[in-house]
């Protein structure tokens, strides 16, 4: 089964703005989906918190959606960088379980930027 929820709505702020806390317990696979529109010029970063009842901690574990050679293993980032109009994902770390996400977008300059989250339970 998969639960699709919209965590962050035409976010404009200069300043980084925070998602409520979304419950992933019992998720087999998490992805963050982020887009960024209206570009002239600055940028998006978006990452994560996670977190075991009230207590979060920055999550540095996405699996980044990078090309690598097949010598290379699953490069791991804490967020998702978008420069441009555009889209881009981050899928957690499939070995890591938590109780919440935040997501947060911190944009620069101008844009408007939205995110999703792809929570994916196993039937």
């Amino acid at each position: 089964m998969r639960r699709v929820e919209k965590v962050l709505t035409n976010v404009t702020s200069m300043d980084a703005t925070s998602s409520n806390a979304f419950d992933i317990k019992g998720a087999s696979k998490v992805t963050l989906f982020c887009k960024r529109s209206s570009h002239s010029s600055g940028s998006s970063v978006f990452s994560a918190t996670v977190g075991v009842g009230t207590d979060y901690a920055a999550y540095n574990k996405w699996i980044s959606n990078v090309t690598n050679t097949n010598e290379q293993s699953e490069t791991r980032v804490a967020s998702l960088t978008l420069s441009a109009d555009g889209c881009g994902f981050l899928s957690m770390s499939p070995e890591d379980a938590f109780e919440f996400i935040k997501v947060t977008v911190d944009s620069a300059t101008d844009g408007v930027a939205d995110a999703w989250l792809l929570i994916d339970y196993e039937d």
